[in-house]
């Protein structure tokens, strides 16, 4: 706000922080996980595209190896996270265009929503059955990009955040927001 002698008190617009950022105090709610999957999508899913005409092996080995990973932790006590932002890192990198992976970066793994909420009990599923199939998604992914079919790997990345997205959106009908 801004008072004014002799003139009143005004609410002035929200000021602008500087550099685009996601506070990850303001992702507390489904609302706000949701409005950065919508992001994600939009971004992601042009990325895996790129990715598929540009790709080289070396990104090809560098994906593979962030799915090992994840399958590795869905097997363990892990909540994958680390893995899966890897997966999703290397796809922006493989995209040749460094503004994606420089956003994938600066975002982190807050982008991931199992690190604001209990994505598997939204989804009313077991912890490993339910990151078993988010790894499926990913192998979807990867599997376009590898035979640089950049239509399919849109799609499937697309796919496989709208799923989250959707997720998301029936537990929030069903039961409301709900920190997990």
């Amino acid at each position: 706000v801004e008072t004014r002698q002799g003139v009143g008190t005004f609410v002035l617009e929200r000021a602008r922080e500087g550099p685009f950022r996601v506070d990850p105090a303001e992702l507390a709610t489904i609302e706000e996980v949701i409005a950065v999957l919508e992001l994600r999508i939009a971004i992601e899913a042009e990325a895996a595209a790129l990715a598929a005409g540009r790709r080289s092996d070396t990104h090809l080995a560098a994906m593979r190896q962030a799915l090992g990973a994840f399958a590795r932790s869905v097997e363990a006590p892990d909540d994958a996270v680390n893995p899966d932002f890897e997966f999703h890192l290397q796809v922006a990198a493989a995209s040749g265009n460094r503004h994606f992976a420089d956003l994938m970066n600066h975002l982190g793994t807050l982008i991931i929503p199992r690190t604001r909420l209990n994505t598997a009990r939204f989804a009313q599923e077991d912890r490993t059955e339910y990151l078993r199939r988010v790894g499926r998604e990913h192998e979807d992914v990867y599997a376009a990009i590898a035979r640089r079919d950049g239509d399919a790997a849109r799609a499937a990345m697309r796919t496989h955040l709208s799923n989250s997205r959707e997720r998301l959106r029936r537990a929030q009908e069903n039961a409301g927001p709900v920190l997990g």
